[in-house]
């Protein structure tokens, strides 16, 4: 009697055909194996020849293809070795049909590419393109409401989270991943920090030369840039007052501000003394070309030399520190308000008014929401009762406006309010430039980082009613046509 295992092991058949089909295992690995495959096919081109802006599909190409891959691998041979031994045990059956097997295999493969088609078509395309929405990182995660609100006002309202927060290459994706599972853990537990700290403060902040730079070079050229800013007094009238000033922008190559701090050969370092870098005591000054360097410290600097290891090499972030995430105080964004027609310059008192009840405490911004408006009619209601009677709509249209303010500025239940966020861009609502430039960091020569109005801007007119280079260059009735009487 013919030994039917050995039979059918015989080369003559292609046992290998029934060996694949003949164990879940094996058929397992090489649907790994496959799906690995075919996304390379798709994925590693694109992103091979930079063409692929979506960051998250480095984890794929780098990361879940790989294992996947490797997993296939070491499945298919297992897989092989127990279908052997069911053949030899008399459990498989013995009598080999090449055909059945060949369609099996055709079917098998068929159904694993149809399958990888559709996941990555659709469902894993669109799980990446989920993850890097705005929304995702926004209204999936609480904790993130205040800089989802911001952004969504900011010049980069349509760029996404991603583009700044995740580092290029390997080494940025597992850091963000990393952090997204311990800010995962935080949440679930309900023990993430109330405020939650800014980037810049938790030393996660990525270099700007991996993400700003890329639209704005530092060697891009800036020409020198009018800037007008309105105030609006708390009186009856809510009077305009404006100040025009020339803002010395500048590049690399072009002095101003810019050229003054990352001139070609310019390089300056500091130590801050919190984590918010509001305090800095130590400031270096190096110029590589000439081989010039000082020293500026701060009188309650201590005199020894920075411990190494701890300078800081400044960058743009270290000024545009809320480049989109900007929280702004009552006052200022009251005037921008006015300034850009949102809120009527002839209800009078407006301003009073906007700025008592934003600064008023409330429990929950659901409360705010509510009692802001409220509050805003039952002024007039009380005070003005013929204004409310003619300009009802308009007092509701305002009191719902100043409630959006506080909407984005402030969040009670995350511990966020006025002037949690600093921001050092100018020296209004916080320090900012004059952490460094305030006549009293010093060298060992005597000179001191100087407070300069000029070095910045010029200013043309200072808090004037109407400012006659507004009338000269032909913009006072344009900026007068925007606001709401």
């Amino acid at each position: 009697m013919t030994d039917t295992p050995r039979a059918a092991e015989s080369g003559n058949h292609r046992p290998v055909l029934l060996l694949l089909t003949s164990h879940w295992l094996s058929m397992f690995g090489m649907f790994l194996v496959a799906t690995a495959l075919i996304t390379w096919i798709f994925v590693l081109p694109l992103h091979a020849r930079g063409q692929q802006p979506n960051p998250y599909i480095g984890i794929v190409v780098f990361v879940a293809v790989p294992i996947c891959l490797a997993a296939g691998l070491i499945a298919v041979p297992i897989g092989l070795y127990l279908a052997r031994r069911r053949i030899r045990d008399h459990v498989a059956s013995t009598v080999f049909d090449r055909g059945r097997a060949v369609r099996r295999l055709a079917l098998f493969f068929g159904v694993t590419t149809l399958l990888n088609v559709l996941a990555g078509t659709q469902l894993t395309y669109r799980a990446v393109e989920r993850m890097e929405s705005v929304q995702f990182c926004g209204q999936s995660c609480h904790v993130m409401t205040p800089q989802a609100r911001n952004h969504a006002v900011s010049p980069h309202a349509r760029v996404a989270c991603v583009d700044c927060h995740v580092a290029e290459g390997a080494r940025g994706w597992f850091e963000s991943k990393a952090a997204g599972s311990r800010q995962l853990v935080q949440v679930a537990l309900n023990r993430y920090p109330r405020p939650v700290p800014s980037a810049l403060a938790s030393g996660r902040l990525v270099p700007s030369r991996e993400t700003c730079e890329h639209c704005h070079w530092p060697e891009k050229f800036s020409a020198t840039r009018l800037k007008v800013i309105a105030r609006f007094a708390a009186d009856e009238a809510n009077s305009e007052t404006q100040t025009v000033m020339m803002m010395m922008v500048g590049g690399t190559r072009s002095g101003g501000i810019h050229g003054k701090h990352f001139g070609s050969g310019i390089e300056i370092s500091f130590l801050p003394a919190d984590a918010e870098r509001q305090s800095i005591p130590w400031v270096e000054y190096r110029h590589a070309q000439t081989g010039e360097t000082r020293v500026y410290r701060a009188a309650d600097a201590p005199p020894e030399s920075t411990p190494a290891g701890q300078k800081i090499l400044m960058q743009c972030v270290d000024c545009h520190n809320r480049p989109t995430h900007t929280f702004g105080m009552p006052d200022a964004e009251l005037d921008l308000a006015f300034a850009g027609g949102w809120l009527p310059t002839s209800l009078p008192y407006l301003k009073k008014v906007g700025l008592d009840v934003l600064q008023a405490t409330y429990a929950s911004s659901a409360e705010a929401a509510q009692k802001i408006p409220e509050a805003v009619a039952g002024y007039y209601q009380q005070s003005h009762p013929e204004v409310y009677a003619s300009r009802t709509a308009d007092i509701q249209s305002a009191g719902r406006h100043i409630a959006g303010i506080y909407g984005r500025n402030v969040f009670p239940d995350l511990n966020v309010t006025w002037g949690t966020y600093k921001n050092n861009l100018g020296h209004t609502s916080s320090p900012g430039c004059f952490r460094c430039h305030d006549d009293q960091h010093t060298a060992a020569d005597g000179r001191t980082i100087p407070q300069d109005c000029s070095s910045c801007h010029e200013v043309v007119a200072m808090e004037e009613a109407s400012p006659e280079i507004l009338r000269t260059l032909g913009l006072a009735d344009r900026m007068a046509s925007i606001r709401r009487k």
